[in-house]
């Protein structure tokens, strides 16, 4: 059975938007869509009509076009609805008193993909945070999470490594709806609680992957074409901290990692299969090819890497996959091996990839080519599959 979104949700109930009786703002992206590929913003002007007064666009702009890291956004007049389009990825990722000024009720409709890395749960929770003493009410319109709600894998966010791109102690697989995260926001990590509302979506089960729902899948953010792009994110977005490319300006972002001095049939035939064998590494296939990426790292350079291929999403564990493939392309690459020198998301001293881990550990498990078997100490998940089953809603 077909999953409804919160979105769906909201445009089937008159009874349901009845309750919401003051001026609306919506925050979304160009993944906000319903199952007919309808955007949210024209629902909203449907059911609300003028009391639509606002748009708020997360990192990437609300038309999702912004490529990568602290590339900023416009606030701008929408030319349709002509209405405000906030940006909250811009000089700002706080909405101001002045944007939030004659809202009754701001909804939130992002498609999330389900890893601590990614922003938008974050310019939620600042939301939630900014409206403790307001008189707005947020509304989470809730969407699944593309790798299922079950599997959480990754270390915890140490402390001393809270950015952008990880506020909340959290792993880097969470397991949440981006529902759940406000939930357990509210209960474990906010020191007042907003006034919030969650709209459940209907038919979504925790086993679920998005290809199981039977949604149409839009990019939530420039490099994520696919779903399955979704389920080898946490393995790819690790070399963001390190001078490889991971396929951003080829056709296959987040899937693909590599470099101008990897020759990769060599290393997959010497080395790398093996190793990935004796790992125990399950449902992934590492494919040597050559790409030429047309921008970012490497632009109009061949490079050699590998294709993640999921031969079983139930199985494959991507964050585990990223860290062996990091630690044996460091290993092989010696001298060519760089890690990203800061800034990255706003933080100028820390490096880069101990912000993406959330802690340094990672990088020198990398370092001193220690064994696959100590990430395992690395998930210290007691606490947090505690909060996790507290906040639950499906």
């Amino acid at each position: 059975m077909r999953v409804k979104t919160g979105l769906e949700i909201l445009t089937e109930d008159k009874n349901l938007q009845h309750k919401f009786k003051g001026k609306v703002a919506l925050l979304c992206h160009n993944a906000s869509i319903d199952a007919t590929y309808t955007h949210a913003s024209f629902k909203f002007k449907e059911i609300f009509g003028d009391r639509f007064i606002k748009l708020f666009g997360p990192q990437h702009g609300f038309t999702t076009d912004a490529q990568d890291n602290m590339v900023e956004t416009a606030h701008a007049i929408h030319p349709y609805f002509n209405i405000p389009v906030y940006s909250l990825y811009s000089e700002t990722r706080v909405p101001t008193d002045a944007m939030l000024e004659n809202i009754d009720h701001f909804f939130i409709d992002l498609q999330d993909v389900g890893c601590r890395m990614y922003t938008y749960i974050y310019t939620l929770t600042l939301l939630l945070e900014k409206c403790v003493d307001k008189d707005i009410e947020i509304i989470v319109l809730d969407r699944p999470n593309p790798i299922n709600g079950i599997d959480i894998e990754g270390t915890i966010l140490e402390p001393e490594y809270t950015s952008f791109i990880g506020r909340h102690p959290i792993p880097v697989r969470h397991g949440m709806t981006i529902g759940e995260v406000a939930l357990m926001h509210q209960k474990f990590w906010a020191k007042q609680k907003a006034n919030l509302t969650i709209i459940k979506m209907k038919h979504w089960k925790r086993n679920m992957f998005f290809e199981d729902t039977q949604l149409p899948w839009i990019l939530p953010s420039p490099n994520l074409a696919r779903a399955q792009s979704a389920i080898t994110f946490p393995a790819t977005v690790l070399f963001e901290g390190t001078l490889l490319s991971e396929g951003r300006g080829t056709s296959q972002p987040l899937e693909i990692v590599g470099h101008p001095s990897i020759e990769p049939f060599s290393l997959y035939a010497q080395h790398l299969s093996d190793t990935v064998r004796k790992s125990g590494l399950k449902g992934v296939v590492l494919r040597p090819i050559t790409f030429l990426p047309t921008f970012q790292k490497h632009a109009n350079n061949v490079c050699g890497g590998f294709q993640i291929h999921v031969s079983d999403k139930k199985l494959i564990k991507p964050w585990r996959v990223g860290q062996l493939l990091m630690r044996e392309l460091f290993h092989y690459l010696k001298n060519d091996f760089a890690w990203k020198e800061p800034p990255y998301e706003y933080n100028y001293t820390q490096k880069p990839i101990d912000i993406i881990n959330g802690t340094n550990r990672l990088r020198n498990w990398v370092e001193n080519n220690e064994p696959l078997e100590m990430l395992d100490s690395f998930e210290e998940l007691k606490e947090y599959n505690y909060q996790f089953n507290t906040i639950k809603i499906y």
